[in-house]
């Protein structure tokens, strides 16, 4: 086989090789909570959906307003604006319950707003700030740097912790 045919069969090839990302991705839905963004993990996620009639259960902490059924399921109801001392302000259109789940816990949680699915590299995420109090130390997981935001990454499981 001449040199020349080898060349072409060898950049032929070198073509076919698909190329390989190193860096591994997290894959998030982000949620605006107030004025901050957050985000959690899209497999942690069992479903996002409107807000619906819920059930008041004494003796809970104000940011868990209760309970509501869910397909069977009775999950916790979890307002996330009181969760993290934000002031109490009425659902609008944009309000939804995110349900999040971990191996059998439950729990819905009540964001502002939904804003988009997204990828972000593991090197793009800072760890949590030495400066957060080490009680959310265990709730943050790090801060995402996408385009000019910044998003706060939350820990499923440590949401999903009851202590009420």
């Amino acid at each position: 086989m001449s040199n020349q045919l080898k060349d072409v069969l060898q950049k032929q090839q070198e073509q076919k090789k698909p190329v390989v990302e190193t860096e591994n991705i997290i894959q998030l839905v982000a949620f605006v909570v107030g004025t901050e963004e957050f985000a959690v993990p899209i497999l942690s996620i069992q479903e996002i959906i409107k807000p619906l009639e819920y059930t008041r259960v004494p003796g809970v902490p104000d940011y868990v307003l209760g309970v509501f059924n869910m397909r069977g399921w009775v999950v916790p109801l979890i307002n996330l604006r009181l969760k993290f001392g934000l002031p109490y302000e009425k659902p609008t259109e944009d309000t939804r319950y995110i349900v999040i789940r971990n191996q059998e816990e439950r729990a819905g949680f009540i964001i502002d707003r939904l804003t988009e699915a997204v990828r972000i590299k593991e090197s793009d995420i800072d760890p949590t700030p030495e400066t957060i109090t080490h009680q959310d130390e265990n709730l943050i997981y790090g801060v995402g740097k996408r385009d000019d935001r910044l998003i706060t990454i939350l820990r499923p499981e440590e949401l999903l912790k009851r202590t009420f």
